[in-house]
Formats: C-alpha cells, sequence, structure tokens
C-alpha cells in the first residue's frame, strides 16, 4: 500500500498539483481570513503551509489525522460567509478527535476540487492500510524527517538526530555498529532497504523473539500443533481449534512459502501479537454482540451535556459541530437548550452566559443529516425549552417538518404500552425528551410539590448558568378552576382538543397551579413527547407511588452522589424500571467533568458528559462505549436490571464474582516525545494502571520510570488487583513521562472494559488525550484472570 501511494503521487493529477502549492485564504471567523501557502509534501502523509509563497514553511496536518472533507455548502463558518465569499470555492478538513476544523478558501473552483478530490483520495488510501503498511508507511515518513537534506540518503550523522527524534538515547559505538550493518552498499550513507534493515535491528523484541523460541522447537518457526498450544495455554483461547489457529497463520506469516507449509515466522508471530486479534481488547466485543431487544432503561446510554458547546460554559462558542462530533462518536442522548430567538426563530445557546446563538432549526437540520452515520439505534433529543408559546409552536414545526418519518409521534403499535420499547424496535427513531402538559383534577398535589434540592454551595452559580433541573409538571386550567380535564400520555391529539374547547381566549391566559412564573406549555410541541416525559424527583418512595415507566427524572451530579451513598440500592432499583439522566454541576463553567462509573454503579442510564472536554473522565466513557459496535447503548449487568435486586453500589456483597487480576507490564514501543519541540530530549517512561468501578475496586499502581528510552523501553514488572464486582470494573493504562521536578507528563493511554479484556501476551495501542491512534506506539503486557481473591480458601 505504501508502495500504491508513491504511485499516486507521482501519476495523479491532483496530487502533482497540490504537491506544487496552492494559495488559499484560511478562514476563522467572519473578520479572520488570512492568505496562506499550503503544499502536499513528498512523502503524501503531510501539508505544510507558509505565509508567503517560497516563505518558512511548518507541518499544518497529517493526513492519518484527517477524518473526513466537506464541500463549502455543510461548513456552518462558510454558510455564515456566503454574502462575501463564493460556497463552491470553499470546503473543511475534519480531524478526527477534537481538534477544530480547519476551513478554506481557494481561488477558483476548480483548485477547490482539486484539493478535495486529492485529500480525500489520500484519507482513503491511509484508512485501507493494514499494520505493515501503516508501519512502512510509517518509516517513510521517519526517514523524510531524518533526511535533512532531502537527498534520498542519511548519513550517520542525520542517524543520530533522527535516534533523538525517535526518543532513543543510544551509544555511540553501538549505533554506528547498527549503521554499518546495515549499509551493505558500503556507500556511508542509508538508503531505502538499508534503513528498513537498520529499523528492524533497532526494533529487535528480545522479550517477543524469547517467547516465540519458547515454543518453537527450532527456534526458527511455529509449526500449527505449536502455535495452536500457545493460544490455548497462553493467550487463554480454550476454545480454539486447528481451523482457527491456520486462519491466524494465513492472515499474518508474511511468506507464501510459510503459508503453503502452514507455518509461523518470527514476523509473522509479531505480526499477529500487533494485530487485532493479538490486542488487548477482545475483537469479539467490537461488533454488535449485546441483546438489544430489552426495554431502554436496561441500557446504558452515551450522553452528552451542552451538546451545542464547543468550548466553556459562560463564553465558549455554541456550534451545530457538538452535535456532529457527539453524534459521530456514538453519542445517543443530545442536549438541546432553546431560547426566543429574533424574527421569531428559536435559538440555542446557554442561558444567562455570553455562549454565542444558533438557530433550532439548524440544530434539527443537523441531528436528522448525523442521527444515524454511527449507529442505527435511537437518538434522544433532550429538550430544555425557555419559550414562548409561539416560538414553542415554531419548535414543534420544525422538530415535525425536518426529522419527518425519523421522529417517533405515537407509540410504535398505537397502544399503551407496559414497559419502555427496546433499542431494535426504536432503530433510526429520534424520540424527544421533555415536558408534557397533564391536566389533573387533584389540585393540592400540585402545590405540595417541592423544588428540586440544590447543595447550598451550588445554588448561586447552578441558579444563573443551569438550565437544568427538569422543572416540575405544569398543570393549565381556566381561571375560574371549572374545566380540569387529564391528559392521556398516549394520545397526544386529544391535548390541543381540549385545549380548543376550553374558554380562554388567549394562550397567554392559562395560568399554572402554583404561584412562581413559569413557561407555558404549548400542546403541539407537548405531544412529541412520547416515551420520554420529564419529571421532578423527589423521592424514591414518591417515584414508586406516583411516576410510571415512560417518565424521566434528572439529577445534579451532587444530588445522584448523595443519594448513592444515602440509598444505593434504592436507586439502583429505581433505575431498573424508570430512566435516569445525570448532568454534571453549575459550578463546572469551564465544562469539566465528573467520574461517570460512580453513576453507572448505580444503574443511571444517561450520565451526560462535557464530551468538547478531554481527560481521564472521558476516557472511561470512550472506553466504555467502545465495546458493542460503538452503537451507543450498552447492556447493563443483570443485577442492576433485576427489579428486586439487592445490589448498593456502596457496600457490593456475594454473590459476585470476585477476582484477581495480574498484569505483567513487559515493554513499551515506539512512544512519542511529550515535548516535540525539544529535539534533544527523550522522555523517561512508566506505566500506570488504574482500576475504576465500585468503590472497594478503586485502585492504582505503577510501574518504575525506565531512564530516557521512548523507543523500547523494557519494564518486566507485575502488578496485582483484586476486584469485586468485574461486571463494572474499566482499566486504564496510562504511559507517563516521569519528572521529578513537577507532575509526570501524559503520553498515551488506552482504557477499555474488564468484561472486553484478553488474556495472555497483549498489545496495548495507546491513544492520545483527544482519543487519536498514537500508533505505532503501544505497551507490551501480559495478563492473567484468576477466579476468587487471592488467598480465599477456594
Amino acid at each position: 500500500m505504501a508502495s500504491l501511494l508513491q504511485d499516486q503521487l507521482t501519476t495523479d493529477q491532483d496530487l502533482l498539483l497540490m504537491q506544487e502549492g496552492m494559495p488559499m485564504r484560511k478562514v476563522r471567523s467572519k473578520s479572520w481570513k488570512k492568505l496562506r501557502y499550503f503544499r502536499l509534501q513528498n512523502d503524501g502523509m503531510t501539508v505544510w503551509h507558509a505565509r508567503q509563497a517560497r516563505g518558512s514553511a511548518k507541518p499544518s496536518f497529517s493526513i492519518s489525522d484527517v477524518e473526513t472533507i466537506r464541500n463549502g455548502h455543510d461548513s456552518e463558518l462558510l454558510r455564515s460567509l456566503a454574502e462575501e465569499l463564493p460556497l463552491e470555492q470553499g470546503f473543511t478538513i475534519v480531524f478526527h478527535g477534537r481538534r477544530s476544523n480547519l476551513d478554506l478558501m481557494a481561488n477558483s473552483v476548480e483548485e477547490a476540487q482539486i484539493w478535495m478530490r486529492g485529500l480525500q483520495l489520500l484519507v482513503d488510501l491511509v484508512t485501507s492500510m493494514d499494520h505493515q503498511e501503516r508501519l512502512d508507511q510509517w518509516l517513510s515518513d521517519w526517514f523524510q524527517r531524518g533526511d535533512k537534506n532531502q537527498d534520498g540518503k542519511m548519513s550517520f550523522q542525520e542517524v543520530q538526530r533522527l535516534l533523538h527524534l525517535m526518543n532513543v538515547e543510544m551509544d555511540q559505538e553501538y549505533a554506528f555498529s547498527l549503521f554499518q550493518a546495515a549499509d551493505t552498499s558500503q556507500s556511508g550513507t542509508l538508503e531505502g532497504e538499508e534503513f528498513v534493515q537498520f529499523y528492524k535491528a533497532l526494533t529487535k523484541r528480545a522479550e517477543v523473539q524469547e517467547l516465540f523460541e519458547s515454543f518453537s522447537a527450532d527456534g526458527q518457526k511455529l509449526t500449527l500443533l505449536e502455535f495452536l498450544d500457545f493460544l490455548q495455554e497462553e493467550q487463554k483461547e480454550r476454545d480454539c481449534t486447528s481451523e482457527l489457529a491456520l486462519e491466524l497463520i494465513d492472515r499474518y506469516e508474511p511468506s507464501d512459502s510459510g503459508k503453503l507449509r502452514h507455518v509461523l515466522s518470527m514476523d509473522g508471530f509479531l505480526s499477529y501479537l500487533c494485530s487485532k486479534d493479538g490486542d488487548i481488547f477482545n475483537p469479539a466485543c467490537l461488533p454488535i454482540y449485546q441483546d438489544m431487544t430489552q426495554p431502554l432503561n436496561h441500557y446504558f446510554i452515551c450522553s452528552s451535556h451542552n451538546t451545542y458547546l464547543v468550548g466553556d460554559q459562560l463564553c465558549g462558542q455554541s456550534s451545530v459541530e457538538g452535535y456532529i462530533r457527539a453524534l459521530k462518536r456514538g453519542c445517543r442522548c443530545v442536549e438541546v437548550d432553546v431560547w426566543d430567538g429574533p424574527s421569531g426563530e428559536p435559538v440555542v445557546y446557554h442561558g444567562h452566559t455570553l455562549t454565542s446563538r444558533i438557530l433550532f432549526k439548524d440544530v434539527v437540520a443537523t441531528v436528522a443529516q448525523y442521527a444515524f452515520q454511527t449507529s442505527d439505534y435511537p437518538v434522544i433529543l433532550s429538550l430544555e425549552t425557555h419559550c414562548s408559546w409561539e416560538q414553542q409552536q415554531t419548535m414543534a414545526r420544525h422538530l415535525t417538518e425536518i426529522l419527518g418519518e425519523q421522529l417517533l409521534s405515537t407509540t410504535l403499535d398505537g397502544v399503551l404500552p407496559t414497559q419502555l420499547p427496546s433499542p431494535e424496535e426504536l432503530r433510526r427513531k429520534i424520540l424527544v425528551k421533555g415536558k408534557k402538559l397533564t391536566l389533573e383534577e387533584d389540585l393540592e398535589y400540585e402545590e405540595e410539590e417541592a423544588e428540586p434540592e440544590l447543595e447550598e454551595s451550588e445554588l448561586a452559580l447552578e441558579s444563573q448558568f443551569e438550565t437544568e433541573p427538569e422543572p416540575q409538571e405544569q398543570n393549565l386550567q381556566n381561571k375560574d378552576k371549572k374545566k380540569v380535564v387529564t391528559c392521556p400520555l398516549f394520545c397526544p391529539s386529544i391535548c390541543c382538543q381540549i385545549v380548543a374547547q376550553a374558554p380562554i381566549s388567549k394562550p397567554e391566559s392559562l395560568l399554572l397551579s402554583r404561584q412562581k412564573s413559569k413557561p407555558i406549555l404549548c400542546p403541539a410541541l407537548s405531544s412529541l413527547v412520547i416515551y420520554l416525559k420529564s419529571v421532578s424527583f423527589r423521592s424514591f418512595t414518591h417515584s414508586k407511588e406516583h411516576y410510571h415507566f415512560y417518565e424521566i427524572s434528572s439529577f445534579s451530579e451532587t444530588k445522584a452522589k448523595r443519594l448513592i451513598k444515602e440509598a444505593g440500592n434504592e436507586f439502583v432499583q429505581h433505575n431498573t424500571w424508570q430512566l435516569s439522566r445525570v448532568y454534571p454541576s453549575g459550578l463546572r463553567t469551564d465544562s469539566s467533568n465528573y467520574n461517570p462509573q460512580e453513576l453507572w454503579n448505580a444503574g443511571c442510564q444517561m450520565v451526560a458528559m462535557n464530551m468538547q472536554t478531554a481527560g481521564l473522565e472521558m476516557d472511561i466513557c470512550d472506553g466504555h462505549f467502545r465495546q458493542n459496535g460503538g452503537c451507543g447503548y450498552v447492556l447493563k449487568p443483570d443485577f442492576l436490571r433485576d427489579i428486586q435486586s439487592s445490589f448498593h453500589p456502596e457496600k457490593p456483597i456475594s454473590p459476585f464474582k470476585a477476582q484477581t487480576l495480574l498484569i505483567q507490564v513487559i515493554s513499551g514501543q515506539q512512544l512519542p516525545k511529550v515535548d516535540k519541540t525539544k529535539e534533544g530530549s527523550i522522555v523517561d517512561p512508566l506505566v500506570k494502571v488504574q482500576i475504576f468501578g465500585v468503590r472497594l475496586d478503586t485502585a492504582r499502581q505503577e510501574t518504575n520510570y525506565v531512564e530516557n528510552n521512548g523507543f523500547n523501553p523494557y519494564w518486566g514488572q507485575t502488578l496485582c488487583f483484586r476486584v469485586l464486582v468485574p461486571e463494572l470494573a474499566m482499566l486504564r493504562f496510562v504511559v507517563m513521562d516521569y519528572d521529578w521536578k513537577s507532575r509526570n507528563d501524559f503520553i498515551g493511554q488506552y482504557t477499555l472494559p474488564w468484561t472486553c479484556m484478553q488474556q495472555g501476551y497483549r498489545h496495548i495501542h495507546l491513544l492520545s488525550k483527544d482519543g487519536i491512534s498514537l500508533r505505532p506506539a503501544s505497551i507490551f503486557v501480559y495478563i492473567c484472570i484468576q477466579e476468587g481473591l487471592e488467598g480465599d480458601e477456594s
């Protein structure tokens, strides 16, 4: 594939023109539009830019970082400039992770098309590369960086500089001996295949060679039976058959003769260990493997908080890009805070703050376009409506007209169900979560209802910045209180008929039974809420006595955590029949996150996260929802689905199957630099392993650090963890750069559920802070799980 890339670079007309370079305007806002010269580098993998045609250039982006390319009409920013810039000449480069989009405006439609076609071609080539092809390309990239004078050859001086770039500090005599051994032409420089041989010598994996030889009779190859023994004994794949072992040999053995003889060479063995089959994440958990026919409340649902924000909660930018990114990452519940806007059009923003505003209809159109690109399972629109009657009617019209058949506007069978429908039954449907009208005969109950409680320390800020918790259910009545009717949840048209027949002249004269002024709910919007009616939480006893399975309560993180401590088992039982949504505290004005694990432990389904904010908490969320096809729904353990469950997240007791986990952290491979600007600095890596689960299971341990070696550090240390409730446990592997003067610097991480972990010798391929792959950076470990706790009589 790497050779295919080189062929394309020399024959494809678009790529040839991109390598010559073109001037384009980089657009950041209505006022920031700067001319820059962009050029595809000769490696075909990086684009550089300069302020002037022949000025000093610097890297702009790598092709491997690009997710997709959009035309100008699909760019929120470029559309806002349509009156001054022709959209046909614009395009947007969308990156993986949380990196901001790059909006560019070419000088002509033809030049824009050249870049759009060329970039898409390169992205497709990179996406289709296998492990070896990626490694070849990675080597080519390093050769380009090391070949400082760009003559296609590498002197020993250039090799020494390259070693520092690659995070290697090596004895000069030893490095020179490797250089001479690779220089078969004796030219004093390394070219092409010579550099590949130098790299192979540099990366020789002694620990893998030793493992290979321990199962190989002749030390040269693994026969089919020897490889089968390795898979069954070391990889704990007890059900592995000869047929499966043969499949793996065909897949990973590079030589045709080895495939014909059904043997695995050292290169093939290493290729297997670095593949998805040798990965710590069980490939069986990657597709949708769970039962998707259970009620919605039986699943953890990937949920976003203030989805429209791509920055902080006070002055950050509101953008439809927040919805695009969340939905493409598998998020299934997005939040929409809606307020009255100009010209009768509702707007979305964080109320009472300086965050920018976007049109509600643009949000709905974006959800319609991206809802099911990643997952076919239902999307929930969590509406926080602060609009007037008229603009609520506009909201209802936009939802109905824009979403069309995607919008669930009636029950599935047109009859009153006894439980929530399943994700399978709701495939490709969008559900509205929000308030719903109730006209009740008993007005006294509503008068007694209490406001959701707030912590004293939160009261001031939450009242200013929080658009939740959910307002109380609203009662509508005519002025003389003579005509009061109940509006059935599943007969939305009745509500409209009641209001039409009531002797009330204007919507504004509809009053709440409580004296506190609240927005009046429009029947047209109310009627779109089917299975997800928002209600206030008073107590678990009150919910059992007064609420229904189709009603959902929202909790601030503080209140939810307090309830877990005070009534953990009741919370678990509550979540077996009703949905709960938890949202971050209003004090988190910087859009920081809480740890979702504590809420999942109580069975809370919709634990909303600020998805734009990277960090440990989002690593846990991303790792949790990486399983089951990344579809945004994960089936809860059986003890969190049993309405009679005795489970208490703070005090878990038997019959949970406790386990002991042994992790031998063996070695690391090609770890990136923490500070790429410091050419001479080399990392001192250590590995930290963290367990997140019930409180008693939460733990962390770490290895010693290896001095001055980020290229192939060796630790060989074993860590031991005892876990009571493995069904809820998450593992996070973090590689840090040791620093005795300050905090250790983050290098990379990988997080996964305990239930998706493979035993045996496994590679862990590291991710950046933003969740982007750092391949080929990895750590090599040995995983062993023992039933029961160490020291148990059993």
